[in-house]
């Protein structure tokens, strides 16, 4: 099921299989797609990223919020780290991206794989990727710092 790019969430780096690899739910899941893309709280002159979990009812989108299940939100900060090394490189594209091969990684989870991939459904992407980029550079300070710390956490912890 493809995530909808007409709401005000805008999608940049996307795993539409989400609902294969959702935990206990995997293959059950109303959990169908995970992004990262432009918040849909932007005031003007302000972009963020967020992250979204994309539910679906099984007759529309859901607007409803979710408490994240902790293996959710380590497949979160799973998509936030392949984004961000995908970032570190990506200039050597000039669209960001190589349109011919959007997908970043394919990360093997419970005997399937989360992909990992350039929205390239978003009818923006050219433009909302190059967003994307400038944020997570704004904000690289902030993410690196958590990521820092959660590699010490995760090698205190023999991981």
């Amino acid at each position: 099921m493809k995530i909808p790019t007409t709401l005000k969430h805008k999608p940049v780096i996307v795993s539409e299989n989400y609902e294969n690899v959702d935990g206990r739910y995997a293959y059950n899941s109303d959990a169908k797609g995970l992004s990262l893309g432009l918040a849909q709280w932007n005031d003007r002159g302000k972009v963020e990223i967020s992250a979204k979990v994309w539910r679906h009812t099984g007759e529309k989108w859901s607007r409803q919020s979710e408490e994240l299940p902790l293996h959710r939100v380590i497949d979160l900060a799973i998509l936030v780290c392949r984004a961000k090394q995908h970032f570190r490189e990506a200039y050597r594209y000039d669209k960001l991206y190589d349109p011919a091969n959007p997908i970043i990684d394919r990360v093997g989870l419970q005997g399937d794989a989360m992909t990992v991939a350039v929205c390239t459904d978003n009818e923006k992407i050219d433009e909302d990727i190059k967003l994307f980029d400038q944020v997570l550079r704004q904000d690289d300070e902030l993410i690196s710092e958590r990521l820092k710390t959660l590699s010490r956490i995760l090698k205190e912890m023999g991981y």
